[in-house]
């Protein structure tokens, strides 16, 4: 019995058919992936601590009830559209006859950012650059 030795061949292992199944496992698992963003957050607003500041300059107030109504300087304005807040800064200011104003915020825990949004918004289109929002101290609880 003759055993002849025609061509050795060694075991090998094709990457060319792995490289190609990788592919396709990337490629299906990035078009079945679905990407959600959260549009509903579970928000804890913060409490603010720290010093009271004096203030000696003249300092117009809106003040931001729960229903969203403002009242400027604690005059009560008789709808809460921007433009009649517009109208009543620029009346106030015209009072005080300085441009150099600082404007605070005072809004309900319950009021709407939209209502806070916008009296930031007309304090703009009147000038007042210089604002400051109100808030409480933390419960000790």
């Amino acid at each position: 019995m003759k055993f002849s030795r025609r061509g050795r061949h060694e075991a090998s292992v094709e990457l060319t058919p792995l490289i190609d199944v990788v592919f396709l496992l990337l490629i299906f698992f990035m078009v079945s992936t679905t990407f959600i963003r959260e549009t509903q957050l579970k928000i804890d607003l913060p409490e603010a601590g720290g010093e009271l500041q004096e203030i000696e300059e003249e300092i117009i107030e809106i003040t931001v009830d729960r229903l969203g109504d403002y009242a400027v300087n604690e005059r009560l304005l008789v709808n809460n559209e921007l433009h009649t807040l517009v109208r009543a800064l620029e009346k106030v200011l015209e009072a005080e006859g300085s441009g150099g104003s600082r404007l605070i915020i005072t809004a309900d825990a319950n009021a709407a950012h939209q209502s806070v949004v916008r009296a930031m918004d007309a304090a703009g289109k009147v000038g007042l650059t210089r604002i400051s929002i109100t808030t409480q101290q933390p419960s000790e609880e």
